[in-house]
Formats: C-alpha cells, sequence, structure tokens
C-alpha cells in the first residue's frame, strides 16, 4: 500500500468516526429532548391546531395529507434516532456486565464477549447455563430434605451468612 492509500484511510477513518460522533451527539440532544414533556405538549398542540383548522380547510384530502405527511416524515426520522440510542444504551449496559463478569471471583470470562457469539452459539450457552441451575437448585434442595447430622431429630441452628457478619476480614495485600 503506498503512502497516498495509507493517507486517504486514514482521512476516512477520521471523516467516519467524526461523523459518527456527530450523529450520536444529535440522536442523543434529540432524544433527550423529544423525551420531554414540553416536546410532548408541542406535539398536542400541532395536532389540535390541525384538529381546529379542519373546518376552515373543509377537511379535505390536503388538509390530511398535512397531518400524515409530517407524522410519517418524523417517524421515519425518529427511527433512526430511536435505533442509535438502543445501540447505545445496550453497548454501555454490555460493558457494565462484561465488568462485573471479568471483576467477579469464579465467573467464567467468556461470558464477557457474550455479545459476539452466533445465535447457535448463544442457544447452547443457554442449555448449559440452565442444566447448572437445575442441577443447583436440585442440590439446594437435596441439601433441605436431607436428615440433620446431630441426631436429635433437630435442624442445628444456621451459621452466620458470611455477608452479614459484622466482622471484616483483614485486608489482602498487593
Amino acid at each position: 500500500m503506498n503512502q497516498k492509500q495509507t493517507n486517504n484511510i486514514g482521512h476516512g477513518a477520521t471523516a467516519s468516526s467524526s461523523l459518527s460522533a456527530g450523529f450520536s451527539s444529535f440522536a442523543h440532544r434529540t432524544a433527550n429532548w423529544t423525551g420531554h414533556p414540553v416536546a410532548f405538549l408541542l406535539a398536542i398542540t400541532v395536532i389540535v391546531v390541525w384538529i381546529v383548522t379542519g373546518p376552515i380547510f373543509h377537511y379535505s384530502d390536503t388538509w390530511q395529507l398535512v397531518i400524515n405527511t409530517g407524522t410519517t416524515i418524523i417517524t421515519f426520522l425518529m427511527v433512526f434516532l430511536i435505533q442509535n440510542t438502543q445501540n447505545r444504551d445496550m453497548m454501555t449496559m454490555q460493558l457494565k456486565l462484561s465488568e462485573l463478569v471479568l471483576a467477579m471471583k469464579g465467573a467464567k470470562n467468556s461470558f464477557a464477549a457474550v455479545e459476539d457469539l452466533t445465535d447457535e452459539e448463544l442457544e447452547a450457552l443457554h442449555q448449559e447455563c440452565r442444566a447448572r441451575a437445575e442441577m443447583t437448585e436440585e442440590h439446594l434442595e437435596h441439601r433441605r430434605t436431607a436428615k440433620p447430622a446431630n441426631g436429635s431429630g433437630e435442624t442445628p441452628p444456621a451459621a452466620p451468612h458470611p455477608a452479614k457478619s459484622r466482622r471484616r476480614a483483614p485486608a489482602a495485600k498487593s
């Protein structure tokens, strides 16, 4: 690849990221504004004005076309803004969940990138998780119904839950 091609790729990536950042910023501002009560009241006002002008324009085809065209255009554009906002929200949620998975001791780190799996791989992983959950449930049920080991017929008092203990374990030294 020559220097000119390299420069064009770099410039294209910058233009693309700039376009993406600009659209993301616009979508975020627009989503915030359209979700505001003032925007809703403005939409209601437009509809009321349209209804009130019905008799003035004798409920003509043009009168109907105005509201139909306006709402269609707004709906069409809002689909893209909503999709952008959902993509961003899902990505941030996925990143937060991935961080939690990676931070948890004993968790499978492969779950941190689960969004990149195919539908078949997701289904297989779902079945694996379901089997593990059922096995855990059976184990817990078995523990609940097992006879006490002390022979008295009474269940021994439960040990305090570690998370509820007031004493803290000494901090690990790095």
